[in-house]
């Protein structure tokens, strides 16, 4: 048995409203199906409600053109317990009630009401509203005000300053006795109240609710703001990648020499089996290699013919179609040239302009330096030039719709 509850009696339902389209955070599809590290957001709150043992069943609410989705995800997220998905309404009203009355012919004696987009909610603060409600027949998740609160009038000006000890900015999860909320609701449609949270109406029909102490990490995804806080708590501790490219070329006459992406005029250019731009090169072995999928000619192999004179640009922008795929982004990139000719430094705001269009990358974020090797080594001889690249790489957080 659970150490965070003894008992799964009284029977508890959870309820879970995921309907909201988003409007404040800027969402082009409904917020609650945004993709918040590897799952869709409304999944977190409800992997949490799973491993609430004292919560018997639980009935999620999207969007109607949604259900279907939904029901597939909880399936494959082995969430068992999701005994119904139902359509919601227009107002998070509407769709709190449609759950209710979903619950209402096998209802529960208790039914914890949460809003899916809190992610973040921990089994104790669902456990301890459980219990209170129990005790009480309505309790919810609540936090004491830290700042002072100021009584404005419609003019702007102060008419008072309240005691903040006596206000609570209340959250959710908020459960009840099943029959307390369900008749609150009933009697809200009846008479038409307004209400911005489901504790009022239960307030306005008479009865007492309990608060109990939330956890500041309970908060709403309601602005971009939200959304940001979010995506930084689920990006883990392996937020960034380094990498490091290095790549070499002869010398040849009759080729032209490409480096950083731009044409270098020079009596010969490099051999090789694509453009053999070794700046580019080394880009993309160190892009590669920050995310571990190997080098360039694990991917683009010197004996497909498919890549014979192959533009180097190209092949560095597949690299970041692949390093986008693993779930990554470059950041900045850092590029030394070794080259005894011919000289590069007239070149190299260019090489960063095109690299960095290559990249998606600002200008700034691309550092090009050329050095020679003071007449030392093959690069000193001019039989070839070489090049050493580092990438910064940065976890991508997506919000992409599923």
């Amino acid at each position: 048995m659970s150490s965070l509850g003894a008992s799964a009696i009284p029977e508890t339902a959870g309820l879970i409203v995921a309907a909201g389209e988003g409007h404040r955070l800027g969402a082009s599809i409904p917020k609650a199906f945004l993709q918040l590290g590897t799952s869709p957001l409304f999944l977190w709150s409800l992997r949490t409600f799973q491993g609430v043992e004292q919560i018997a069943r639980i009935v999620l609410v999207v969007p109607a053109d949604r259900q279907g989705l939904a029901r597939s995800l909880c399936q494959q997220a082995g969430l068992t317990k999701v005994a119904a998905v139902i359509p919601g309404g227009r107002t998070r009203a509407e769709s709190v009630y449609a759950g209710l009355e979903s619950l209402s012919s096998q209802a529960p004696e208790l039914v914890a009401i949460h809003d899916g987009a809190r992610p973040f909610v921990s089994p104790a603060i669902i456990i301890r509203t459980i219990d209170d409600a129990q005790r009480t027949g309505a309790a919810i998740a609540a936090r004491p005000l830290t700042d002072t609160l100021k009584e404005v009038t419609s003019d702007g000006r102060v008419a008072g300053t309240a005691d903040r000890a006596k206000f609570w900015q209340a959250q959710t999860p908020q459960t009840f006795r099943f029959s307390t909320i369900h008749d609150a609701y009933r009697q809200a449609r009846a008479e038409d109240w307004e209400d911005t949270d489901d504790a009022a109406l239960v307030e306005r029909a008479g009865a007492q609710v309990t608060v109990v102490e939330d956890d500041p990490g309970n908060f709403k995804i309601t602005l971009p703001e939200d959304w940001t806080r979010a995506q930084a708590l689920v990006a883990g501790p392996e937020t960034v990648r380094i990498g490091h490219g290095y790549d070499v070329h002869r010398l040849a006459e009759g080729r032209r020499l490409m480096l950083g992406g731009v044409e270098v005029p020079h009596d010969r250019g490099l051999a090789g089996h694509s453009d053999a731009d070794v700046a580019l090169h080394a880009i993309a072995d160190a892009l590669l290699g920050g995310v571990a999928l190997g080098d360039i000619g694990t991917h683009f192999a010197d004996s497909d013919p498919a890549f014979q004179d192959a533009d180097s640009a190209a092949l560095l922008a597949e690299v970041v179609r692949l390093v986008a795929k693993a779930g990554y982004r470059p950041v900045n990139v850092d590029v030394t040239i070794m080259a005894e000719q011919p000289r590069l430094a007239r070149y190299v705001p260019a090489m960063c302009n095109r690299i960095a269009a290559i990249l998606q990358l600002d200008a700034q974020a691309v550092s090009v330096k050329a050095t020679t090797t003071e007449g030392l080594g093959f690069v000193g001889r001019e039989e070839g030039i070489a090049a050493e690249a580092v990438a910064l790489l940065a976890r991508v957080v997506t919000s992409e719709p599923l």
